[in-house]
């Protein structure tokens, strides 16, 4: 089976991976080069870095141009698969392949249609995320689905969610691909009702409160990202939290608002319970530990708080 895969970020290079060790992958569009990190250089995205590591062509664009599309007419794929390319396909593109076009969405739709279903998920408390290997249509995933698999979401971070799922969709995608050659794959429409949307994070909706209940608190560390961080104003000064867990113990140790160290350990104290702070970045500075954190901490009487 001849493929073109479409996909730029971290998430899509399993499914690049996994297509390259059981089909003959022909193409690969992703975004330009841009810069990534906090550097001024421009960093191929890592579906290119992985693709040239596989050695297979790459074409690199924005915008389906008629380059663009002379490339795909030339590719004679098969199929199309999509991850995480970040571009909007026109039809001639969805209609280009015999066998069609598929894309990896990460979640179990309809749920979480958009553009951050696994942070969403970890945000409402979902005890189950998932993946889709879905048809691409008009609206925003909106298309039938013909597989779908499924997490666990307690407990991990956004990075490792996104990781596990990432790989998960690899794999689905490639068991998938035999039963859409075939004919024997079975779509299913969404059902609208149970439609919700994965819109973008805000920063302002990460900023951590004391007054809100603790396991609030730790969803929004656990879905923090550099581009939407959890953040609050502790000891007088503006911090990241980078790790957080579920304080063992009492939980009138720390009263909503206060901010206890002890034994080098931090405790900040939410409307209903307490959470032990293991890792923080404060502003200007690099993520250390909490041990750390703590041994610059001086007094009683500290507090922490929103950000205004």
């Amino acid at each position: 089976m001849r493929v073109v895969f479409m996909g730029t970020p971290d998430f899509a290079v399993p499914s690049l991976r996994e297509l390259a060790s059981r089909f003959e992958v022909v193409l690969v569009l992703t975004r330009p080069d841009a810069v990534r990190s906090r550097g001024k250089k421009l960093e191929p995205s890592p579906v290119k870095a992985a693709a040239l590591e596989l050695d297979i062509p790459v074409m690199e664009a924005t915008r389906i141009t008629p380059e663009v599309m002379d490339r795909l007419h030339e590719a004679e794929a098969d199929i199309f698969c999509v991850a995480a390319y970040g571009c909007i396909l026109p039809d001639e593109v969805l209609n280009m392949a015999p066998l069609g076009i598929v894309n990896v969405h990460a979640s179990l739709l309809p749920r979480w249609r958009g553009a951050a279903p696994i942070q969403r998920a970890i945000l409402a408390g979902d005890e189950h995320a998932g993946i889709s290997i879905m048809r691409i249509g008009h609206g925003v995933d909106t298309g039938a689905y013909c597989a779908q698999a499924s997490c666990s979401v307690a407990g991990k971070t956004a990075d490792e969610l996104t990781a596990e799922l990432a790989q998960l969709g690899a794999d689905l995608l490639c068991d998938t691909l035999p039963a859409l050659a075939d004919g024997t794959a079975v779509w299913t429409e969404q059902d609208e009702s149970l439609v919700t949307h994965a819109q973008k994070i805000s920063k302002a909706e990460m900023r951590l409160d004391p007054q809100e209940r603790a396991l609030v608190n730790l969803r929004r560390v656990l879905a923090s990202s550099d581009a939407a961080p959890a953040r609050c104003i502790a000891a007088g000064k503006p911090v990241r939290i980078m790790h957080a867990v579920a304080a063992d113990g009492d939980a009138s140790m720390c009263a909503a608002g206060e901010l206890v160290c002890q034994s080098k350990r931090i405790y900040i104290g939410c409307s209903d319970g307490v959470l032990e702070v293991t890792s923080v970045k404060p502003d200007g500075k690099r993520q250390m530990d909490a041990s750390a954190w703590a041994a610059g901490l001086h007094g009683d009487g500290l507090t922490w708080g929103k950000l205004s």
